[in-house]
């Protein structure tokens, strides 16, 4: 071969060399630029679609009070001394003498008074007759009642009833306990009206002017309220003093209307807010049918209706509650052990319907969904979705139907 032809065939190889070379740069540079502009997935939250726990609550602040209270009133005309006693109190039933009084010189009952007054003590010693039956009867109610739970009780760890079965006897158990110290309360305010009206008719007798009435606490528990403190004269009937037991408490908590129509008697409660970190159990006794107006603090009218709850769990030794405590109040007006969940952070409004955007395949597809009830932080799934499904959280503007999603 000659020099020239060799020189011509290195020129050609370097000129394809350079083309080459360009060639590749150019490449690089376009796929630089087509990557550059390519739009990139947008970031987003997600959360899998599942069974679970579903409860609808009603929750609202409510307050202690002692359910068994009793006004202690003169029972005749006469002079007070000087009430001793201050609110907290201890009292002591048929022993702590509340108020002494002196009854008037000229207090003789007239024959129709005496009458009257007889005929009074006949019907609160026959209060007393009905109270104590029905006090028996509770108790006898409740120790079948305790018996029925205790058998229960030894059948849950072996797995031989269903944990229901055993709620529902337990809270029997505890319900019947409050009814037997109701019924002994009343049996108490029996006897105690029964010795008023016997005071009474001695405070007519002859022999009145010379004898002190001693008023006595009909109850045990501590005094409540002291009306008359100071030494004077009263007429028959004026208020003296309140007392009560603080550790026979209720709840009482004033719901809008609009929940109270969905709260029935017996739904479960959960009380919070009441000193201590762990939950008291109760049951909701009472829903009134009456409401009323109460003025919020932002002063906008509010239809309310009272409800009482009855504390099944009593209250820790080590933590004291009294009478008008603050209290928070859960009320499980509706459960289902196994609801289809969504989180109500991945729901929103598209033409009047509620809306999702599904994570499928790396990109963002728009679901109209069906919800029931929701308790603030999730909802149920009446159609729509199925289980295993993963709903965006959060969806943002850049979020549309077909757009690349990448899961954080």
């Amino acid at each position: 071969m000659s020099p020239n032809t060799s020189g011509r065939n290195n020129a050609k190889i370097r000129r394809m060399l350079r083309r080459v070379v360009f060639l590749i740069i150019s490449l690089l540079v376009l796929a630089a630029a087509v990557v550059s502009l390519w739009p990139e997935p947008v970031r987003v939250e997600t959360e899998k679609i599942s069974r679970g726990l579903f409860e609808v609550s009603v929750v609202e602040e409510g307050k202690t009070k002692i359910r068994h209270r009793y006004i202690v009133s003169s029972p005749a005309g006469g002079f007070l001394n000087r009430v001793a006693l201050r609110p907290g109190d201890a009292v002591s039933a048929g022993s702590t003498v509340l108020a002494v009084m002196k009854g008037e010189p000229a207090g003789l009952l007239s024959s129709r008074a005496v009458a009257e007054g007889e005929a009074r003590l006949k019907a609160a010693e026959a209060a007393i007759s009905l109270r104590r039956s029905e006090l028996e009867r509770a108790e006898q109610d409740y120790k079948l009642a305790r018996i029925q739970f205790e058998r229960l009780d030894r059948l849950l760890p072996s797995g031989g009833i269903a944990r229901q079965d055993w709620d529902i006897a337990r809270n029997g158990m505890q319900s019947m306990s409050k009814v037997v110290k109701s019924a002994g309360f009343s049996l108490k305010m029996a006897e105690f009206e029964a010795e008023q009206a016997r005071s009474a008719l001695v405070q007519g007798s002859s022999e009145s002017s010379s004898k002190e009435i001693r008023i006595l606490s009909p109850v045990d528990g501590f005094v409540l309220n002291v009306f008359e403190e100071s030494a004077r004269t009263l007429p028959a009937g004026t208020p003296i003093l309140e007392v009560g037991d603080p550790e026979d408490l209720e709840g009482e908590v004033d719901l809008f209307s609009v929940d109270a129509a969905v709260v029935m008697p017996g739904s479960e409660v959960r009380i919070t807010g009441w000193g201590g970190d762990v939950p008291l159990a109760g049951r909701v006794s009472l829903v009134e049918r009456s409401g009323f107006t109460k003025i919020s603090a932002l002063g906008v009218e509010e239809q309310r209706v009272r409800a009482r709850i009855d504390f099944l769990d009593p209250v820790p030794r080590e933590y004291r509650l009294g009478d008008r405590y603050r209290i928070e109040v859960r009320i499980i007006v509706r459960r289902s052990e196994k609801a289809l969940l969504v989180p109500m952070s991945a729901l929103f409004r598209r033409g009047g319907d509620w809306t999702v955007f599904i994570a499928a395949e790396g990109k963002a597809v728009s679901r109209r969904i069906s919800i029931g009830q929701n308790d603030g932080i999730r909802a149920e799934v009446l159609d729509g979705l199925t289980e295993g499904e993963h709903v965006i959280l959060h969806p943002s503007a850049e979020i549309s139907d077909g757009v690349q999603v990448a899961v954080k």
